[in-house]
């Protein structure tokens, strides 16, 4: 990440917005909403937006991942109106942080992906746009949610690559690990070949 040049008490205040913001719990606020009960009580008890469909409704599902990128997205660009591409940056990661540990939940949150993708496309928007096309891509291949999140979030690191957008690298590879290790779950039931697919129950 570049040098932090703006005041410390100003990047601590954006901070802790932006962790607050990623905290907001969307997926059982939109649950509740639709009267869809509780998605901690379903498939694989996570509050993100591929459990949010297990309840059956699209809708919900799809509301839920809008808003779960568009806080992120939000919280970096309030930061960069604030106090530039510094803030930006630590905006983008403590959204991600916020998400995947929210306060409000004992830090029992998400995965990041939807929130990923929203920073991602508040930060660098070409390279958003590629990684949520190859998100796209893989989930209509594999027809798994988590298959699409890992190689998506692999590929953000050679997109920026690719397009020269050297000053989001760091901030890239660190999320694309913690989204690994927020789907390390995942990984062992892909290995052994007992992912469920979009839609499927856990």
């Amino acid at each position: 990440m570049p040098a932090i040049e703006t005041s410390l008490p100003l990047l601590l205040l954006l901070g802790v917005f932006a962790y607050l913001l990623g905290s907001v719990p969307f997926g059982l606020v939109v649950t509740k909403v639709f009267g869809l009960g509780d998605p901690r009580q379903i498939g694989s008890g996570n509050i993100g937006a591929t459990n949010v469909l297990r309840t059956g409704s699209k809708s919900a599902g799809a509301l839920t991942l809008l808003l779960d990128g568009a806080k992120g997205a939000v919280a970096v660009l309030i930061a960069r109106a604030v106090a530039g591409e510094d803030a930006a940056q630590l905006a983008a990661l403590l959204a991600f942080i916020g998400h995947c540990y929210p306060v409000w939940l004992k830090f029992k949150g998400g995965k990041g992906v939807a929130t990923f993708l929203g920073v991602l496309l508040a930060l660098v928007w070409p390279v958003g746009l590629l990684v949520c096309a190859t998100w796209l891509a893989a989930v209509a291949l594999t027809r798994i949610s988590s298959m699409g999140a890992l190689v998506c979030a692999s590929s953000s690191t050679l997109w920026m690559l690719l397009l020269g957008r050297g000053e989001a690298l760091l901030l890239g590879m660190i999320l694309t690990l913690m989204v690994f290790y927020r789907h390390r779950a995942n990984i062992s039931r892909l290995r052994a070949g007992q992912e469920p697919k979009v839609g499927q129950k856990s």
